[in-house]
């Protein structure tokens, strides 16, 4: 076998043509990145934000939007009565009937903005445990409450939600009371309202959705019964996490789109760069012939141009990690139900360095089979 110092020797002979092939790797690499975090980002926010010991009670018909959604106030008080096994702490039921409303809101410099608007109660917080508040109070009359992403998701400055600013909906102007916080889920890019005022604000007399948590994931069956048996309120039980699920799979073309765009991308840089080794592999065929020659054997040879290939694709995946946690690590993504954050975890870490590795090593395969297939009297006079 031919000493793996050969191979790494052989990288800087032609320094434009080793910049060249680097430049490709980091391309294709840095986007396959980009993709995995994107993908792995939208889908985390989505999982995080259902759980399977939440219910919610939707209008029939509207399993797949709770903004679609229609039910009776008194909803609230009929699930509180007729569910068995709902979550109770410190004598609070964990019962939040809910209005939740997709509409423009005004922060100033005459800009407004679409939002995605909650109409809450107190016990909301018994029901989305996850969401504590983190600046300021509860919001009463007049005033709201904001996600800890909202400002984000609207495109402004953070402080522009600090408690004490105001906010425009509808003509009507509200102060923010207080930020909550929801790690990892689309509530956090919510404005809350008290769903008192929501409903006068957009002159409703009905709820979106009851959401219930349940002792027990076990749990839903009691409430899926309630709603088959309650044929006049005309409900729907549908678990979070079978809701989230859902509108993952709705988002699940725009998670494609991406990976299309990345392989067409990528597909492009492989083809720029096989062509980049077969001008290389060529210019190499006198030295490739030399050696086998010396007594080196075909396989040895390619094992050496695999062992170059190799290290330039460990080396772009270095710089690509490295352009990624600059460019990537952290950054927050919007789209329609809220934002999330990307990162690059050790999953996506790891898909990545397996692409670098299947590069590597199938990369120089179709170059280096042309190269090596020609008789050695031939190839040593060639040029």
């Amino acid at each position: 076998m031919l000493p793996f110092s050969y191979a790494a020797r052989n990288l800087l002979r032609n320094p434009g043509r080793f910049l060249q092939k680097l430049a490709g790797s980091v391309l294709i690499l840095f986007l396959l990145l980009a993709a995995a975090a994107f993908n792995e980002g939208m889908e985390r926010l989505l999982q995080a934000s259902g759980s399977p010991e939440t219910v919610i009670f939707l209008g029939a018909g509207s399993e797949e939007s709770v903004e679609r959604s229609q039910i009776p106030v008194q909803t609230e008080s009929m699930v509180m009565a007729g569910v068995p096994g709902i979550a109770r702490r410190a004598g609070v039921l964990a019962v939040s009937g809910e209005i939740n409303h997709m509409g423009l809101i005004g922060v100033g410099r005459g800009k407004d903005v679409q939002a995605v608007m909650r109409g809450i109660r107190p016990a909301a917080f018994e029901v989305h445990r996850e969401a504590r508040i983190s600046e300021g109070l509860f919001p009463r009359m007049g005033e709201v409450l904001v996600g800890r992403l909202a400002a984000h998701s609207l495109g402004i400055e953070p402080e522009a939600l600090k408690p004490g600013k105001r906010i425009e909906v509808e003509e009507e102007s509200y102060t923010v009371a207080g930020v909550f916080e929801a790690e990892g889920t689309v509530l956090e890019s919510e404005i809350w309202f008290n769903r008192q005022d929501l409903m006068t604000l957009i002159q409703r007399d009905t709820l979106s959705a009851v959401v219930v948590r349940m002792e027990s994931a076990q749990g839903y069956a009691l409430a899926d019964l309630f709603a088959k048996q309650r044929l006049d309120l005309e409900l729907a039980a549908v678990p979070e996490s079978t809701y989230y699920a859902n509108l993952a799979r709705f988002y699940g073309p725009i998670r494609g789109m991406t990976w299309l765009t990345a392989a067409l991308v990528g597909i492009g840089a492989v083809m720029g760069g096989l062509n980049l080794l077969y001008a290389s592999f060529a210019a190499r065929i006198r030295e490739l012939a030399t050696l086998q020659t010396l007594g080196y054997g075909r396989r040895a040879v390619l094992v050496s141009l695999i062992q170059e290939s190799l290290l330039v694709q460990l080396l772009g995946m270095v710089l690509a990690a490295l352009a990624a946690v600059i460019l990537i690590d952290g950054s927050r993504v919007q789209f329609s139900m809220g934002t999330f954050v990307m990162e690059l975890s050790p999953p996506v870490i790891l898909a990545s360095l397996a692409a670098a590795l299947l590069l590597g090593l199938l990369g120089p395969l179709p170059p280096a089979a042309r190269s090596l297939r020609m008789p050695l009297p031939k190839a040593l006079r060639s040029h």
